[in-house]
């Protein structure tokens, strides 16, 4: 057994991405934000879809196809589409922002 915010460094100088289960078509990862964002000009696109929680912080979401950035706040979830460019544009600066990612469906 383990514990989502067992072993958060105190201090983040990047972001961290913690496998926490993998399997062919699945995987589940923690992510840890403090203060980062996705760089400027940089989005993600990926093969595999994507839901994930705020479990603790708070954070925005930009998707390249919508003008206003989405606020997500501890509980908030959302499901993100395989190929559907988004970034992250501000995570809490002076906490961890804990995020619980599943990506799932084949690539």
């Amino acid at each position: 057994m383990n514990n989502l915010f067992a072993t958060i460094p105190d201090h983040l100088p990047t972001e961290l991405f913690d496998t926490l289960l993998e399997t062919p078509s699945l995987r589940i990862e923690r992510i840890i934000s403090e203060g980062h964002t996705t760089a400027a000009g940089d989005w993600y696109d990926q093969s595999q879809h994507e839901w994930v929680v705020l479990v603790q912080g708070a954070a925005r979401l930009q998707f390249e196809d919508e003008p206003h950035q989405r606020e997500l706040k501890p509980g908030d979830y959302i499901n993100i589409a395989a190929g559907a460019r988004h970034r992250v544009t501000w995570t809490t600066p002076d906490k961890p922002t804990v995020w619980l990612a599943i990506h799932y469906g084949n690539d």
